[in-house]
């Protein structure tokens, strides 16, 4: 076949033709992205003594519209483009700006909707959620990575979402473990769901982090699990535990009436003081049996709870530095955490299954940027916790 030559001012007037016309720039673009993969495989034919052997489709975005490129293929079958690299990773950007809007709080609906304005295609839920196929690998693969030796304070805290097993919906709780290194920036370890709770369900979490290369931690801030102490001392001996005083409070305001919250509250609050240098667990423990015995006149479950030994691990927080003490006796940093974790699942109503709702924490937790700014004050303590200078 004999080929035509054409001028340089004869190929940009065809092309300025062509791109005039509706839908002609995506034409233009479609044409150069082909002609220069052919002019490609005919280098690649020369130098390895291959054959042309047909053409592939492959569709990519380009320009705001989906182009269908025919790829030029080769009889042996080595050829590759070098240009089908530099669509892939547009492809990928792509696929990671839509799970960047549906970790932002965005449906598979919406994000459909808003790459069918920009790409002019309509783009199905099912369609939308193979886009994210990417984006579990990374969360699974930052959920599982190696974790350092020793963590001085681990924080535990959960938030609960409504969730569908089979066929049923209900609220399941998904825990965060949320770790200070000793560099005092913050990490998400880990983050698992309980159906229901129970004392085996964390000593399978415990095991898992020591096989992900935890060894030990300093001190571990938790909420009033049952029993989680003693799982904790089980795998990590030497550890102290510390109960969150926030989780206390709003378990003894659920026991008395509205017109004595308020002065309960402020009861409480001179209970679990913090910043006092002269304080101590002895002085704190004190505190606390006054107040039961004083609110326990009227509200017998209060008065209870002065005999039960485990409420002085609310009070271990006032064996540690003084200055500190407001950072440790709450799990106040996995709360902030958890308010974005609800901000994101909250117009999506009940998730599909747990392991969609582990991938949306899990990227929410994995690109927190907060967490890589040093922590002020919190290497005050350093009889009890170890820091990197």
């Amino acid at each position: 076949m004999k080929r035509i030559h054409f001028t340089q001012e004869q190929i940009t007037k065809i092309l300025g033709e062509i791109a005039e016309k509706e839908g002609g720039y995506q034409e233009v673009l479609k044409i150069s992205l082909e002609a220069m993969m052919r002019a490609e495989r005919e280098e690649h034919n020369k130098s390895e003594g291959d054959m042309s052997n047909g053409y592939r489709i492959r569709r990519t975005f380009g320009q705001g519209k989906i182009l269908e490129l025919q790829v030029p293929r080769s009889r042996k079958g080595h050829f590759y483009p070098i240009l089908l690299s530099l669509l892939r990773d547009q492809e990928e950007e792509c696929r990671r700006m839509a799970f960047s809007l549906y970790g932002a709080g965005l449906t598979t609906e919406q994000v459909g909707n808003i790459f069918g304005e920009i790409y002019g295609r309509q783009y199905s839920t099912s369609q939308i959620s193979r886009m994210f196929e990417f984006a579990r690998s990374d969360v699974q693969r930052w959920l599982q990575r190696p974790l350092e030796p020793y963590y001085p304070i681990l924080y535990i805290d959960a938030t609960f979402i409504y969730t569908r097993r089979i066929d049923h919906v209900s609220k399941e709780a998904y825990y965060t473990i949320l770790g200070v290194r000793k560099d005092r920036t913050r990490e998400v370890l880990a983050v698992v769901n309980f159906p229901t709770e129970s004392a085996q369900a964390w000593e399978d979490v415990f095991i898992d982090l020591k096989s992900r290369g935890m060894k030990q931690a300093g001190l571990i801030v938790c909420d009033s699990l049952s029993s989680i102490e003693t799982s904790i001392w089980k795998h990590f001996p030497g550890t102290e535990v510390q109960l969150c005083t926030i989780h206390l409070q709003r378990n003894v305001q659920k026991r008395i009436k509205p017109k004595d919250k308020a002065q309960v509250a402020d009861d409480f609050k001179d209970v679990f003081r913090t910043g006092d240098r002269y304080d101590n667990k002895s002085k704190g423990w004190e505190r606390w049996v006054n107040f039961c015995n004083k609110w326990g006149r009227y509200y017998p479950s209060i008065k209870r709870m002065v005999y039960n030994q485990r409420y002085k691990l609310y009070f271990t927080y006032l064996d540690y530095d003084y200055r500190i003490h407001s950072m440790i006796y709450s799990t106040n940093w996995i709360e902030r955490l958890n308010r974005d974790y609800k901000r994101t699942t909250r117009m999506r109503g009940a998730l599909p299954n747990p392991e969609a709702t582990i991938l949306l924490l899990g990227y929410v937790a994995m690109t927190r940027s907060a967490y890589q700014r040093k922590l002020p004050k919190i290497n005050y303590e350093t009889e009890k916790l170890q820091w990197e200078e």
